[in-house]
């Protein structure tokens, strides 16, 4: 079965709109100059139906040495959603321009995939006029010789072309002239949340405890989004490399899940799982995908608690800087969950103590539980979200006293998970 099956007749004949090659300037003008685009120089936009895109991924796969696989990851992402692409396609031409030239200095960051630059670009809008369409923008650049590419680079283009949701960062566009390959998006002011969280110095003011669960709760939304298939078209998305860098923030501090280049189309049906190969980042993996390669929702489930541990704590997963009693996060707080009277050593020093007692024995609650090793043990996300919810709007009130010295210690965490469910 082709390609072609994913999409309706109309849109096979509307797949045509390879633009003209793209002609660099000879000069990149200042990064504070907005590119514009040019109708006359610049591909046919596929925001009308999914058929251009469909064109592209024909095109990509049948261009790749991994031609049956890059199929089957196209066939498997384009069954999911036949609703309006909003995706552009934009020539390399443009994307320089907006850059200033990809200059060291308009660069915000490099990970997996590539390095990522600042921008802006102004697109004609009817009548001639230049109106810019988002602003400023972050393009992300294949690197050739790094840890992704035309897999990855076709997952990202097709979920979020396809998946829209408040807390999963905008696709703008792309670009495919020659061997080029980016991403356009939506620039987040104020970056990732490992900025913030992450190795920070003890004289930084660090986010306070309300933006923090406020984050957990959109990064949180944004799984439920891609896990409950009853919400949206399509079956399942399990994310796969959910981390504190792959967290971004907008200009309100609202978390936007990004870098889509791992994730795979959940289990329907009566599967119960989909079996990989093991993907993702060294401390966020679920145990059991570790060891199997079965992949589930829960395996999102568990990374979800690694970060919320990290929002916390204001550690890193993995921190070889530490002692070595301390390295490993997860291992590290062990013990702490089962004794109440430890729950305050895993309170960020950021937070100054300036945090509620009872909201931070909840959040500690729905971390173990997000956890468990037992993978059958985790709650659902969209469980999550509620216990999020709850704890949010609780987190508002002034903090209680401590306990008594004497209060029971014995299955802290799991009395604290009891007591967020109770609250819902």
């Amino acid at each position: 079965m082709g390609i072609w099956c994913c999409f309706q007749k109309k849109q096979h004949q509307d797949c045509g709109g390879g633009g003209a090659p793209a002609v660099a300037p000879a000069e990149p003008p200042p990064c504070h100059a907005p590119a514009t685009v040019s109708p006359t120089k610049r591909q046919q936009p596929r925001e009308q139906d999914g058929g251009g895109l469909a064109t592209l991924v024909n095109e990509m796969v049948a261009e790749s040495v991994s031609y049956r696989h890059n199929k089957g990851v196209a066939d498997e992402f384009l069954g999911m959603n036949k609703e309006a692409v909003t995706a552009r396609a934009f020539t390399y031409g443009e994307l320089r321009e907006a850059t200033g030239g990809f200059r060291p200095e308009s660069m915000l960051g490099e990970g997996g995939f590539g390095p990522v630059y600042r921008g802006r670009l102004r697109i004609p809008h009817g009548g001639g006029e230049t109106k810019p369409v988002t602003g400023e923008v972050a393009v992300k650049q294949l690197d050739r010789n790094g840890l992704q590419g035309t897999r990855e680079f076709l997952v990202e283009v097709l979920m979020l072309s396809l998946l829209k949701h408040p807390h999963l960062v905008t696709l703008i566009g792309y670009c495919t002239d020659a061997d080029h390959r980016m991403l356009v998006y939506e620039y987040m002011p104020h970056g990732c949340l490992e900025d913030h969280l992450l190795d920070l110095p003890p004289s930084s003011p660090g986010l306070d405890w309300k933006t923090r669960m406020r984050i957990a709760q959109g990064a949180a939304r944004g799984l439920e989004y891609l896990h409950c298939a009853a919400d949206r078209p399509g079956p399942p998305v399990i994310y796969r490399d959910f981390k504190a860098s792959n967290i971004l923030l907008d200009g309100a501090f609202q978390a936007r899940l990004s870098d889509f280049g791992l994730a795979k189309v959940g289990p329907v049906g009566d599967k119960t799982h989909v079996s990989t190969r093991v993907m993702g980042t060294y401390g966020y993996c679920a145990p059991e995908y570790a060891l199997t390669g079965k992949l589930t929702t829960m395996s999102d489930v568990y990374s979800f608690g690694v970060v919320f541990l990290e929002i916390i704590t204001g550690r890193r997963v993995i921190d070889c800087a530490r002692p070595r009693d301390e390295q490993n996060l997860v291992q590290w707080a062990g013990p702490r969950f089962k004794n109440k009277r430890r729950f305050r050593e895993m309170a960020d020093p950021l937070l100054r103590d300036a945090y509620p007692t009872k909201g931070l024995y909840q959040a500690l609650a729905i971390a173990a539980m997000c956890l468990q090793e037992d993978a059958t043990m985790r709650p659902a996300i969209s469980d999550v979200v509620t216990a999020l919810e709850y704890l949010t709007g609780a987190s508002q009130a002034p903090a209680p006293p401590p306990p008594p010295a004497g209060e029971d210690d014995g299955a802290a965490a799991g009395a604290g998970a009891a007591e967020v469910t109770s609250g819902n």
